[in-house]
């Protein structure tokens, strides 16, 4: 495993040519990290959702309050779950797409297998994220709800409005979004190496099939981030 982490994350090139070579493409490995992937991610998920479960918590009686937990647990990781099964899905599919229209040779599934490698990533970035919010929620500052003032739609979307845009909560979304980035650019200069071996490319039309649609979210994500 360590031999396969080092070869994917530093000897991608080569990687990816040997896997290329093989005749058929596997997906075992690529999903095994994929949902390594989506595990880590959903306990961040969970980790950073805590203020938003604990003002929740707060308006049901206190014997619903466990079961209000392992609801948000579980929905958090399906919901994490699925995410990020169709993030691999439809990169996978923009890749292929794009790829495409420079000629680019080679099945979906070895684009698949490809994606999900490069992937890997993900899991440090979403690893180094978990450890910020452990740091950070500590200081978030949970705004109370009364149960009269939970009848109150607009008050209740007020005080959630009020919890995103604590100091402490506000500078925790900004550093892992950064973080986020940061990790999935790693991932793109990957998919590269990838993209140029399993749709037999020029290195320029691997980076402009990869490089375009990565760009493109990364400029939504930093977008979204500067409206909250």
């Amino acid at each position: 495993m360590i031999r396969l982490t080092a070869d994917i994350l530093f000897r991608s090139d080569a990687f990816f040519e040997k896997i290329v070579a093989e005749k058929e493409p596997g997906l075992k490995k690529p999903l095994f990290i994929v949902l390594a992937g989506a595990f880590c991610s959903a306990v961040f998920g969970y980790v950073y959702g805590g203020p938003s479960m604990k003002m929740i918590s707060a308006l049901v009686p206190a014997e619903m309050a466990s079961l209000m937990g392992i609801i948000g647990i579980a929905g958090i990781l399906i919901t994490v779950l699925i995410t990020t099964l169709l993030f691999w899905l439809v990169f996978t599919g923009v890749f292929y797409i794009l790829s495409g229209f420079f000629k680019g040779t080679g099945s979906f599934r070895q684009c698949l297998q490809i994606t999900g490698y490069g992937y890997f990533p993900q899991i440090f970035g979403a690893l180094i994220s978990l450890i910020v919010a452990l740091v950070y929620i500590p200081k978030v500052i949970v705004p109370q709800i009364s149960q009269a003032a939970a009848q109150d739609p607009q008050l209740i979307q007020d005080t959630f409005k009020a919890l995103m845009h604590d100091p402490a909560m506000m500078e925790l979304t900004q550093i892992t979004t950064l973080i986020s980035i940061v990790f999935l650019l790693w991932s793109a200069n990957i998919w590269i190496f990838g993209i140029k071996h399993g749709r037999n490319l020029t290195p320029r039309d691997a980076a402009l099939s990869v490089g375009i649609p990565v760009i493109a979210y990364v400029l939504y994500v930093t977008y979204n981030l500067g409206v909250m």
